[in-house]
C-alpha cells in the first residue's frame, strides 16, 4: 500500500503557465482546490499499486505505472527495473533498478520490455570517479524490502546501500531528488543517453556543460508499431540565481570503447570549464553502446530538475524553467500535483467514513488511473504546427472507446474536449482518425478504427456546447465520414479496409482489394463488428447535428451489416446461430465457437498477425457473437429469443468463455439488460468485480489497457454503465449508498448530481450475495418523477438531475424487468431506438 502523503504549503500552479492548450484547465483546479474539505483528502485513498505485480509466468500483469505525474501529464517519472515484462518500467518484486526515467507508458501491452523509460538516472557512491560501474548492468541494484511508495504527484524508494530517492513532476518536467548516506564516501550521478527499457538505441546525442546543464537527444524504437522516435531532455542538476558553491565536484562522459565490446567503458573527465559532447549518428538498427554522463558531488541530497520535449533540448530545457523555476520547491510542487489529483477525485464524491473501505480505495484508485493517458504533448508535436491539443498515448483506441472516453464524457468534459480536438486534427492533417498514436508514431489498427465511437460520443453529448468547448463539429463529421468512406494505402495503421466493407457489406475472407490498398485481412469477423459501431457513430452524428436524411438512413444502414456475418445454421454447444468469416461468394468460413477462447482446446493465433486465421481478434466467435451495443435486440432475436439468449449469456459464463481482462468482455456482464432482466445483470456484476478485481498488486485481470479496466470498474461501482456512442447510460445496482457526480462543461456552468441508493444494504458487496439481501433495482426516480426505465437513465437526464434515487431490496422483479413502459428496455437500432429511421434489411442473407 502507499503511505498516506502529507500536506504541504501550496506552491503556486507554474504547472498550469507553460501549455499551449491544457488539457488541465488551471482555473478549475485552483477553484475545486479551496473548496476540498479540510478532514478530506481523497488522494489518500488511491492505491498507486494495484496492478504492478508482474506478467510473467502467468501473473496477472497490469503494467500500471506508479511514478509521479499529473492528470493526463507528459512527465512520467519513476524507476525502471531489470526484469521484463516490464511495460510500465516498474515491476512491484525484488528486480533491481536500472534507471529513473523520465517518460513511460500506463498499463499497456505491446512489446514487454515496455516504452519509453529514456533517459535515466542512477546514484552511485562509494567508488572513484573514473572507476565508477556505470554501465546498466554494473550500477543495478535492489531496492530495500518495503521502501518503495507513492501517492498521487509522488514516488519514493530506497536501496540497499541506503540511497533515497523521490520524484514529483509537472506536465514537462519535474524533480529528482537523492539522499545519500551520511557514511558514504563519494556520491555520483550517472545520467544515460543510450538507455530506453528496450534497448533500442538508434543514435543521439549529449552536451555537459560546466554549471550542471546536461542536454540530451535519443531516437530509439516506438514500443507498439514499427518506426524510430526521437526524445529529448534537459538535465541541472545548479540551481541558478543562488549564491552557494556549485556542489558539482567533477564531472564528465562515458561511452563504450567500441559496438563489439559494449560492456568495456571508459569514463573521461571533463576539466571545470569545459564541456563534455558525445554525438552518434543514427543507424537503422540498434547500437549497443553505452553512454553518458557522470556528476561527482560534495552534498549529502542533491536534486536534479528535468524537462521533457518531443520538439529539441533547448525546449526540453524550457520546459523546465517554466514549469519549475528556480526556486525547485520540491514539496511545493509536490503539493500543487497532488491538489491537481484532488480536483480529479472530487468529481465523485462519496462519504468516505460511511462507505464501504475497499470500495473506496478501488474507486478513486480506478479515478487516478482513467485519467493518466491519453497523454498531453500540447506544444510538443513534431509533425505539424498550429494551435490544437496534441495527445499521445491513444495506445490504443481500441482498449479505450468503451469505458475511458465515456467515463470522460461523464466528469471531465472540457479535458475530454481537448482530446477530441486532437483526434480532429490528426484527421485533418492525415486525412483518417488516428487509432493508437503511441511515441508519437501510429501503432496499429487491432479492430475497426476505434477512434470513430469516441467521436460521435461526443457529438451526441456535446454538440451543443461545442462551441464554448472548441469542437469544430463540422471537422469532427467530415472526419467520421472520411474515416467511414475512404480506404487510405495501409489500413493497418489507420483508417479501415473500406473496399471490401462496401462492396460486400462485410469483410470477405481471402480477398485481395483491388484499390492496391493492404493491410492485415486477418480479424475479418471482429472487425465487421467493429465497422458497424463506426457507422453507427457516423449515423449518431449525424442526427445530432441534423445532417440529411439520405446521410443518416445509410449509416442506420450500413451499423446493421454485422448481421452478414451471422452463420445462422452453425450448431454449437447445444445453441445455433454465432458470428463467422464470410468468403467472398457469400459462403461461410468455419472457425469453432471456442477457438480464442480461454478455455480453447487446440492452439490459435489471436492477436494481430498473418497466422491469425479464426476471424477475431483477442476474441472468440462465443464471445464477439454478443457484440453489437448499437442494436442488442437484432443479437437477442438472432440468438432464439430472450429466454434462449439469457441461457446463452449463463453459458458463456458457466463455460469459462468470460475474459475479465479483455475489452470484448466488458458489456457482456450487462447484457441481460436486453433480455429484459436487470436482476440477473446485477448478480453477474457482483461477480465480476470481486472475482477479478482487489487492492493488491495483483487487483487488475490483465492489463489495464491505458485505464480501460480502471473505467470499467468505476462504471461498475457506480451501477452505470455506458452504451457507445448514444446518451444511454444502463443503470445496475451500485456498490455505493450514495454519490455525487460533478461535471463542469464551462468554468461558470457546473452540474451536480447525487445518486442515492435507498434501502442500500452493505450484505451485497460480496461476490454472490445471499438471496433475501436488497440488490435488485425496484425503483428509479428522477428528482422526485418516477422513471419510466429501471434499465437505463439518458446522459443528460442524469447530469442535469439534482437528485436520483435508485431503490433496491430483495424482489428480483421478474415479472416487471426494466418496467412496463414502453420504451423501458434499452434501445436498439431494430428496435426503433436512437430515433428514426429504423434499418431496412437488417435480416442475415441467409435465413428469412
Amino acid at each position: 500500500m502507499p503511505s498516506h502523503n502529507s500536506h504541504y504549503s501550496t506552491h503556486k500552479m507554474r504547472i498550469c503557465e507553460t501549455s499551449i492548450v491544457l488539457v488541465i484547465h488551471c482555473g478549475l483546479f485552483f477553484l475545486s482546490v479551496t473548496k476540498v474539505q479540510a478532514a478530506t483528502n481523497l488522494t489518500s485513498f488511491v492505491n498507486l499499486f494495484i496492478g504492478t505485480a508482474s506478467g510473467a509466468n502467468g501473473g496477472s500483469g497490469g503494467n500500471v505505472f506508479p511514478g509521479a505525474a499529473i492528470p493526463h501529464a507528459m512527465a512520467k517519472v519513476g524507476i525502471d527495473v531489470s526484469t521484463a515484462p516490464r511495460q510500465a518500467g516498474y515491476i512491484h518484486d525484488n528486480s533491481s533498478i536500472t534507471g529513473i526515467s523520465l517518460l513511460h507508458d500506463e498499463g499497456t501491452g505491446g512489446n514487454t520490455n515496455g516504452g519509453y523509460g529514456v533517459f535515466p538516472l542512477f546514484p552511485l557512491i562509494n567508488c572513484k570517479f573514473i572507476s565508477c560501474p556505470v554501465g546498466l548492468s554494473a550500477r543495478q541494484a535492489l531496492r530495500a524490502a518495503g521502501t518503495d511508495a507513492a501517492s498521487p504527484g509522488y514516488f519514493t524508494s530506497t536501496f540497499v546501500n541506503g540511497i533515497k530517492l523521490e520524484t514529483t513532476s509537472t506536465r514537462r518536467a519535474g524533480l529528482i531528488r537523492f539522499t545519500y548516506p551520511s557514511s558514504s564516501t563519494s556520491r555520483h550521478v550517472v545520467v544515460d543517453l543510450s538507455h530506453d527499457l528496450q534497448r533500442s538505441f538508434r543514435g543521439g546525442e549529449m552536451t555537459i556543460t560546466p554549471n550542471g546543464r546536461v542536454q540530451l537527444e535519443g531516437t530509439f524504437f516506438q514500443s507498439y508499431g514499427l518506426d524510430n522516435y526521437t526524445a529529448f531532455a534537459c538535465y541541472d542538476f545548479v540551481q541558478r540565481g543562488t549564491s552557494s558553491p556549485s556542489p558539482i565536484v567533477a564531472y564528465g562522459t562515458y561511452r563504450s570503447i567500441s559496438t563489439s565490446s559494449p560492456n568495456n567503458i571508459t569514463i573521461t573527465p571533463v576539466s571545470n570549464s569545459s564541456t563534455g559532447t558525445l554525438s552518434f549518428p543514427f543507424t537503422d538498427s540498434t547500437n549497443p553502446t553505452q553512454a553518458g554522463a557522470l556528476l561527482q558531488f560534495n552534498t549529502r541530497t542533491v536534486t536534479a530538475r528535468f524537462g521533457v520535449s518531443m520538439i529539441s533540448s533547448a525546449q526540453a530545457c524550457a520546459n523546465a524553467e517554466s514549469e519549475i523555476g528556480d526556486d525547485w520547491d520540491f514539496d511545493g510542487i509536490r503539493e500543487t500535483s497532488r491538489s491537481m489529483w484532488e480536483g480529479i477525485l472530487e468529481r465523485v464524491g462519496v462519504d468516505t467514513e460511511k462507505e464501504d473501505q475497499t470500495v473506496i480505495e478501488l474507486l478513486y484508485s480506478s479515478l487516478y488511473r482513467i485519467s493518466l493517458v491519453p497523454a498531453n504533448f500540447t506544444g510538443e508535436n513534431p509533425y505539424w504546427e498550429g494551435n490544437e491539443p496534441f495527445f499521445d498515448a491513444l495506445f490504443c483506441s481500441w482498449d479505450t472507446f468503451r469505458t475511458v472516453h465515456p467515463f470522460l464524457s461523464l466528469i471531465a468534459p472540457r479535458e475530454w474536449a481537448d482530446i477530441v480536438r486532437s483526434y480532429i486534427d490528426g484527421w485533418r492533417h492525415t486525412g483518417f482518425i488516428p487509432e493508437c498514436r503511441a511515441n508519437t508514431k501510429n501503432g496499429f489498427v487491432q479492430g475497426g478504427s476505434d477512434g470513430m465511437p469516441i467521436l460521435g460520443d461526443f457529438a451526441v453529448k456535446y454538440h451543443q456546447s461545442a462551441h464554448d468547448l472548441g469542437v469544430s463539429m463540422d471537422d469532427l463529421y467530415q472526419a467520421l465520414v472520411d474515416t467511414a468512406e475512404n480506404t487510405p494505402p495501409d489500413w493497418y495503421r489507420v483508417g479501415r479496409e473500406n473496399t471490401g466493407w462496401k462492396t460486400f457489406g462485410y469483410i470477405p475472407t481471402d480477398w485481395d482489394d483491388p484499390s492496391g490498398a493492404t493491410g492485415l485481412a486477418t480479424r475479418e469477423a471482429s472487425r465487421a463488428f467493429e465497422y458497424a459501431l463506426g457507422d453507427f457513430a457516423v449515423r449518431q452524428a449525424g442526427v445530432a447535428l441534423n445532417k440529411s436524411a439520405d446521410d443518416v438512413a445509410k449509416y442506420t444502414n450500413r451499423s446493421m451489416n454485422f448481421v452478414n456475418m451471422w452463420d445462422a445454421s452453425l450448431e454449437f454447444d447445444g445453441f445455433q446461430g454465432y458470428a463467422q468469416r464470410r468468403f467472398p461468394n457469400g459462403s461461410f468460413a468455419f472457425s469453432s465457437p471456442d477457438a480464442c477462447s480461454p478455455i480453447d482446446p487446440r492452439p490459435h493465433s489471436c492477436a494481430r498477425g498473418d497466422d491469425n486465421n479464426v476471424g477475431f481478434y483477442e476474441s472468440s466467435s462465443w464471445e464477439m457473437s454478443f457484440f453489437a451495443p448499437q442494436s442488442m435486440s437484432t443479437i437477442v432475436r438472432l440468438m432464439g429469443g430472450e429466454d434462449t439468449f439469457i441461457q446463452r449469456v449463463d453459458h458463456y459464463f458457466s463455460k469459462g468463455y468470460f475474459q475479465a481482462g479483455n475489452e470484448p468482455s466488458f458489456a457482456v456482464p450487462w447484457a441481460y439488460h436486453y433480455a429484459n432482466r436487470p436482476d440477473l445483470t446485477a448478480r453477474r456484476v457482483r461477480e465480476v468485480v470481486y472475482q477479478n478485481f482487489n487492492t493488491d498488486i495483483g487487483g487488475i485481470p490483465g492489463n489495464d489497457d491505458s485505464g480501460a479496466m480502471a473505467a470499467l470498474l468505476a462504471f461498475h461501482l457506480l451501477g452505470l454503465y455506458p452504451v457507445p456512442s448514444s446518451t444511454q447510460l444502463l443503470i445496475g445496482s451500485p456498490f455505493l449508498s450514495s454519490y455525487t457526480l460533478t461535471n463542469a462543461i464551462t468554468p461558470t456552468q457546473t452540474l451536480k448530481t447525487t445518486v442515492r441508493v435507498e434501502n442500500f444494504d452493505p450484505q451485497t458487496l460480496v461476490a454472490n450475495p445471499a438471496n433475501g439481501t436488497r440488490l435488485y433495482v425496484q425503483n428509479v426516480t428522477i428528482d422526485g418523477v418516477p422513471s419510466k426505465s429501471h434499465c437505463w437513465i439518458d446522459f443528460w437526464t442524469l447530469l442535469r438531475s439534482k437528485e436520483v434515487v435508485i431503490e433496491v431490496g430483495q424482489d428480483p422483479g421478474v415479472d416487471v424487468g426494466c418496467g412496463s413502459e414502453e420504451g423501458a428496455v434499452p434501445g436498439s437500432l431494430e428496435a426503433g431506438g436512437f430515433g428514426n429511421p429504423v434499418p431496412t434489411g437488417v435480416n442475415p442473407s441467409n435465413t428469412q
